[in-house]
């Protein structure tokens, strides 16, 4: 006899932490997997676009909501805390198996994060992917993540949204609600993946997260949209030891450029300009063209098997839509951005 299901709607409670630990204690095993599908294989360069916005010189940072502990190679350095704390047990375990133990390894804590076991202050950094819309009343997360920040501390926030507009805007949607459930049936418990894709439409465009950020005496310092809006980064800073506000944004304030006109201790670095941003158009260009063949690869395998999945006829058309428009998209995009790393590539030549 099969067991029943859990209510996705429990996990929408305040502080259902008990829930949200059991859903992904049963999801653990294929969790980072799925990821990869879900987000056509992008949640990598996310993850890294996180990584570079946490300060350098930032001597003890923050994963919560680690999970599988994703997040956590491109946060350690030598010299550096990295701490992971999470409320389900098993994705610890993962974890840990993956990552080993000894040295800068990052320490692990099964911990609730409305109540971290942390002191006042005691951090220099927190970085939060894909969990920050599972911490419900968010209000109260903010607050026990400024209290364990020291003043000035950085916040880095990783999150799926949902697009609000652009032409690939209804394609987007269309993901979030039917295909990630879809996708869930290859899970233990689908229903996790039914909440998932509701907790998205939940949380919006990020709109609401950016007022919770402000009214928790952040300073907001950068709001990045990534693939259409289908996820946002978002870079803050906790108030100073008065309580108070940063006066002015990063955009309008300039660090001294002593080494050769590059900014020294910003501690974000952005992709922009120069060979940097070379390489970076360079790589998209390179994973969107190996999202398409994947996608082609895909196609491939569902037109044999379509017939023989438990679909019904909405599911198998949404299934069609997406394998059919997927590497048409991707292949476009591919082509763009390596056409423009071309241009790029013979206009810095001219003035070499």
């Amino acid at each position: 006899m099969n067991s029943p299901q859990p209510d996705p709607s429990e996990r929408f409670k305040p502080n259902a932490t008990r829930e949200m630990a059991s859903m992904f204690d049963d999801v653990s095993g294929r969790y980072d997997l799925l990821n990869r599908v879900m987000t056509l294989g992008q949640d990598v360069a996310w993850r890294e676009a996180m990584w570079r916005r946490v300060p350098h010189a930032a001597r003890t940072v923050l994963d919560l909501c680690t999970g599988s502990g994703s997040s956590l190679t491109g946060l350690s350095l030598v010299g550096r805390t990295v701490l992971g704390i999470d409320v389900s047990l098993r994705m610890l375990r993962a974890a840990a198996s993956a990552r080993g133990g000894g040295g800068w390894t990052p320490r692990l804590v099964c911990a609730d994060g409305f109540h971290l076991p942390l002191r006042t202050g005691s951090l220099d950094a927190v970085t939060v992917a894909f969990g920050i819309r599972n911490l419900r009343p968010r209000p109260a997360a903010l607050a026990e993540i400024t209290r364990v920040l020291r003043p000035g501390g950085r916040l880095v926030v990783l999150e799926a949204s949902v697009p609000t507009g652009g032409p690939l805007a209804p394609l987007a949607r269309t993901w979030i609600r039917h295909a990630i459930p879809l996708a869930g049936r290859l899970s233990p418990d689908p229903s996790a993946y039914r909440y998932l894709s509701r907790s998205i439409f939940d949380f919006g465009s990020g709109e609401a997260f950016e007022s919770d950020l402000d009214a928790a005496g952040f300073t907001r310092l950068e709001s990045r949209s990534l693939l259409f809006g289908a996820a946002r980064l978002w870079v803050a800073e906790s108030g100073s030891a008065l309580g108070q506000k940063a006066t002015a944004h990063a955009v309008s304030v300039r660090s001294a450029t002593p080494h050769g006109g590059k900014a020294v201790g910003s501690g974000v670095e952005h992709a922009r300009g120069g060979e940097g941003a070379e390489g970076w158009r360079l790589l998209q260009a390179i994973t969107s063209l190996a999202l398409a063949a994947a996608l082609v690869w895909a196609l491939a395998v569902w037109v044999k098997v379509h017939d023989h999945l438990p679909l019904t006829p909405p599911q198998r058309a949404i299934g069609w839509g997406l394998l059919v428009a997927g590497p048409v998209f991707f292949s476009v995009r591919g082509a763009v951005l390596a056409l423009r790393w071309v241009a790029a590539r013979g206009a810095g030549g001219a003035f070499r």
